[in-house]
C-alpha cells in the first residue's frame, strides 16, 4: 500500500514537469514551421514541423531523466524528519528483510496513515509560459499578413499594354536537390539547397524549384547542350537525372536569357573504384618449400570504396614439367571473407600434397575478388604466389676421373668466411672424429677453391677441371669433390717447366695431352680437339681493365688463395690460415684500388681537300636542314594568343578569343586536367568580361595546359653574311 502511494506521488510530479515544459516549448518548436511554410510552402512546412516535433520530445525526456524514485524520497526525507531516511524499505520485497527492517517498515507505514505525504509536484512556470505562445502568435500573424507575390497563371503570355511597365521576370525563391546514390553503395538518399553537388555515378538527381513569379516553364541546360525541361507540380518545379559522368549546368526560367545572368553549377560524378587487394602472408612472392612442410598459409586482404562480395575466388594454378614440355593445371576455390563490407579478409590454408606438387615444381595462388557495383561487378586480382619446391640436384661428370660432384649455388662464400670456418673447425678439432675433421677440412678447401677461380677470372685464367687424375699424397673426403689443386697451381709455384711443341712450358697450368697419353685416357675429348687445333688460351690483359700494379696484387692474392686450398685440402687448416690472412689483406688492397686501365685512341678526321679551298664553287653541295623541334600545332598556338589576348584585349574584343579557346578545350579534353573547370570559367568571363578575377583564373588555367619549352637553338638564315660574299664572287667572275 505504501509502495503504491510513493508510485503515485512520482508519476503526478513527472506529469506536471512534462506539462509545464510541454507549454513552454511547443511554441518554439512551431515557429521554424511557420516560417519554412511561409517562405517554401506546405512541405517545407511540415518538414520543418516534423523536425520540431522531434526536438521537443529529446527535450521532453532530458527534463524527465532525472525525476525517479531517489529523486523522491530525497524529497520525502527532506520534508518528513519522521521517515527516519528509511524510505527505501516501502519499495523492498518484504521476504528479503530481516526482522529489524520489517519492525521499521511498518512504523513507517503507520505514520504514513497518521500523517499522508505532501505532493512533490513543482509549481507552474506562468510567465515563459505566456511569452512562448505570445511569441508563436506574433508569427503566425506576420505569416498570414505579410503580402504574397502574385502567382502568374500557366497559359499563354499576353502583351502588355502601351506604356504598361513589363512583367518581372521568374525569380528563384526556394530550392532544393535530392541525391539518390545506387542501392549496391549502400549510401543513404540526401537532400540539401545547394545546386553543386557530388555523388556517385549512376545517382538519381531530383529537383525541386519554387519561383515568383511563377514562369511559364523551366529547364536545367546541361553545358553539352542537352536540356531536361521541369515539370509542374503545385507551386514547385521538379525535374530528375542520372548522373552518368560530371557535367555543368544552369537553371533557365522561361523568359530568361541563356547567356546571361543564370549561374553555373556543377554536378561530379565520383566514379567506382576497383577493389584493392594486398597480400598479408606470406611476406614474400616466391617461397621455398620447407622440408616436412604440410601446408600453405595465405592471407589476403580486400578494400573496395562501396563494399565487396562476401566471397572471392582463390585460382591455383601447378606447374608440371620443365621447358617447352611445362604444363598447368589449374584449380579453384572459394573463399568466405571475414571482417566489414568494405574491407575483408580471405584466408586459405593449401596443402601441396593435395594438389600433386612434385619436386621441381611450382604452385601459384592469386586470389580474385569482385564487388558489389551494380549491374557489372569490377574484378580485381591480387599479386602472384609462388611455393616452390626446389628441384634435386644436378649430378654430373667432372673430367676423365669420372667421379660425379654436386653443382654448387650461384652464390660464393668470402674469404673472411672462410677465415672464420677455418678457425671454427680448429677450434672443435678435439671434439671431432678424424674422418669428420678431413671431411670438413676438405669442403672449405672447396671453398676456397670456388674463391680463387671467381677472383681468377679478373685475370683472364682458364676454368680449371682438365684432365689431371687425383694424385695418391692427397688425402681425399668421403664425398665427391673437385680436382686436387696440384693441376691448377699458377706457374709461379709449379715445377721447372720444360719447353714443349707448342712453345708453353708443361708448367703454366694448361694441360698438353701428357697426361692424357699417359693415362691412355681422353680419347675423343672435346677440350683435347680445342686445344689442339683450336689454341683457346686467354689473355690477361685483355680481359680486364685494372692497371698493372693491382693486377699484380691480385695476382699475389691468387697465389695465397691456392696455397690455403692446398693445406685445407690436406686436412691441415692450421697452415692454412696464414695465407687465408694475406690473401684477405690483398683483396682489400685491390677493393680499394679506384684506378683503371683504358687504352688511349687518337682523333682520327678525315683528309681536308685542300683543292676546293677558298675557291667559292658550291657545286655538289646541298641544303642541309638543321633538325627541328617537335611541330607545333595550331592548338598550342591558340593557347599562347589566348593568354596574352587575356591579359590585354579589351572587353569588346574578347568574345573572339574566347570561342576560340572554347573550341580548343572541346577538341583537346585528353590534355586538360579538370575541362569543367575552363568550361565554368570561360562562361563566367562571358557573363562579366570586366572581372579581373576571372581572366586571371583563365590565365592560370591556360598556363598549365601549354607545352612546356624545350632547348632550342636559333635557326640558321639562308640569306646570312657568308651567303652575300659567295654571290658577290660570283658575280664578279660573271662580269665582262
Amino acid at each position: 500500500m505504501s509502495a503504491a502511494l510513493l508510485d503515485g506521488l512520482l508519476q503526478r510530479a513527472r506529469g506536471r514537469v512534462a506539462l509545464d515544459a510541454l507549454l513552454v516549448a511547443l511554441p518554439l518548436a512551431l515557429l521554424p514551421a511557420v516560417f519554412a511554410w511561409r517562405l517554401a510552402g506546405a512541405p517545407a512546412g511540415a518538414v520543418a514541423a516534423g523536425l520540431g516535433l522531434l526536438g521537443l520530445g529529446l527535450h521532453l525526456a532530458r527534463r524527465l531523466r532525472p525525476l525517479d524514485r531517489a529523486w523522491l524520497l530525497r524529497r520525502l526525507h527532506a520534508a518528513r524528519a519522521d521517515l527516519e531516511d528509511s524510505g527505501e524499505l516501502l519499495h523492498a520485497d518484504p521476504a528479503q528483510l530481516s526482522p529489524l527492517q520489517r519492525l521499521q517498515r511498518e512504523r513507517l507505514e503507520r505514520r504514513l496513515r497518521e500523517r499522508p505525504l505532501p505532493e512533490q509536484r513543482p509549481s507552474w512556470s506562468p510567465r515563459p509560459i505566456a511569452a512562448a505562445w505570445l511569441l508563436l502568435a506574433a508569427a503566425v500573424a506576420l505569416a498570414v499578413w505579410w503580402p504574397r507575390a502574385t502567382i502568374v497563371p500557366a497559359g499563354p503570355p499576353f502583351a502588355p499594354a502601351t506604356g504598361q511597365a513589363p512583367a518581372p521576370a521568374a525569380r528563384l525563391v526556394a530550392q532544393s536537390l535530392q541525391v539518390q546514390p545506387p542501392a549496391y553503395t549502400g549510401i543513404a538518399a540526401s537532400s540539401t539547397q545547394a545546386m553543386d553537388v557530388e555523388a556517385p555515378v549512376g545517382s538519381v538527381l531530383q529537383w525541386r524549384l519554387r519561383f515568383a513569379p511563377q514562369p511559364e516553364s523551366v529547364d536545367l541546360l546541361l553545358h553539352d547542350g542537352r536540356r531536361i525541361g521541369l515539370a509542374r507540380d503545385g507551386e514547385d518545379w521538379t525535374g530528375r537525372l542520372q548522373l552518368q559522368a560530371s557535367t555543368l549546368y544552369r537553371i533557365v526560367p522561361a523568359g530568361a536569357d541563356e547567356a546571361g545572368s543564370p549561374p553555373l553549377h556543377r554536378l561530379d560524378a565520383l566514379p567506382d573504384t576497383p577493389p584493392r587487394v594486398r597480400v598479408l602472408a606470406p611476406e614474400r612472392g616466391v617461397t621455398l618449400l620447407a622440408p616436412g612442410q604440410r601446408d600453405w598459409l595465405l592471407r589476403f586482404e580486400a578494400e573496395d570504396d562501396h563494399g565487396l562480395a562476401p566471397r572471392a575466388r582463390l585460382l591455383i594454378t601447378r606447374t608440371e614439367g620443365s621447358g617447352e614440355n611445362l604444363r598447368f593445371h589449374d584449380h579453384v576455390r572459394e573463399l568466405q571473407g571475414s571482417g566489414e563490407r568494405r574491407v575483408r579478409r580471405f584466408e586459405a590454408r593449401l596443402s601441396p600434397a593435395e594438389f600433386g606438387l612434385a619436386r621441381g615444381e611450382d604452385l601459384v595462388a592469386r586470389l580474385e575478388v569482385l564487388d558489389n557495383r551494380a549491374p557489372q561487378p569490377q574484378l580485381a586480382r591480387s599479386a602472384s604466389l609462388i611455393l616452390r619446391w626446389p628441384p634435386e640436384p644436378v649430378l654430373g661428370a667432372d673430367g676423365l676421373d669420372g667421379l660425379a660432384r654436386q653443382v654448387l649455388p650461384a652464390y660464393f662464400r668470402s674469404q673472411r668466411q672462410i677465415i672464420i670456418d677455418a678457425e671454427a673447425l680448429l677450434r672443435e678439432r678435439a671434439r671431432l672424429p678424424v674422418d669428420e675433421f678431413e671431411r670438413r677440412s676438405d669442403l672449405i678447401g672447396v671453398d676456397q677453391r670456388l674463391l680463387r677461380l671467381r677472383y681468377g677470372q679478373f685475370l683472364g685464367e682458364e676454368s680449371e677441371g682438365g684432365n689431371a687424375l687425383p694424385t695418391s699424397d692427397l688425402p681425399t673426403s668421403d664425398l665427391p669433390t673437385s680436382d686436387p689443386p696440384t693441376s691448377d697451381a699458377p706457374a709461379s709455384d709449379a715445377a721447372p717447366a720444360r719447353d714443349g711443341d707448342d712453345g708453353h712450358a708443361h708448367g703454366d697450368g694448361h694441360d698438353h695431352g701428357e697426361g692424357s697419353a699417359a693415362g691412355g685416357e681422353g680419347f675423343g675429348d672435346v677440350g683435347d680437339v680445342l686445344e689442339q687445333f683450336g689454341h683457346t688460351h686467354d689473355i690477361a690483359e685483355a680481359a680486364t681493365l685494372l692497371d698493372p700494379q693491382t693486377r699484380e696484387t691480385l695476382r699475389k692474392a691468387l697465389r695465397e688463395m691456392w696455397q690455403s686450398e692446398l693445406h685445407l685440402r690436406q686436412a691441415d687448416p692450421a697452415q692454412a690460415l696464414p695465407y687465408a690472412n694475406r690473401a684477405l689483406e690483398l683483396i682489400k688492397q685491390v677493393q680499394q684500388a679506384e684506378r683503371i686501365y683504358l687504352q688511349r685512341v687518337g682523333t682520327l678526321l678525315p683528309p681536308i681537300d685542300e683543292t676546293r679551298r677558298l675557291g667559292g664553287d658550291r657545286s655538289g653541295l646541298g641544303p642541309r636542314p638543321l633538325p627541328t623541334l617537335a611541330a607545333t600545332g595550331a592548338g598550342d598556338a591558340v593557347l599562347g594568343s589566348g593568354w596574352r589576348a587575356l591579359d590585354t584585349a579589351s572587353a569588346e574584343a574578347l568574345g573572339t578569343t574566347l570561342d576560340a579557346l572554347q573550341d580548343w578545350a572541346g577538341t583537346h579534353r585528353d590534355r586538360l586536367e579538370d575541362p569543367l573547370a575552363w568550361i565554368a570559367a570561360i562562361d563566367a568571363l562571358r557573363q562579366d568580361p570586366a572581372c579581373a578575377g576571372c581572366r586571371a583564373e583563365l590565365r592560370g588555367l591556360l598556363w598549365g595546359a601549354m607545352p612546356r619549352p624545350r632547348g632550342a637553338f636559333p635557326v640558321r638564315v639562308q640569306d646570312d653574311a657568308s651567303a652575300r660574299y659567295l654571290d658577290a664572287l660570283r658575280a664578279g667572275e660573271d662580269a665582262p
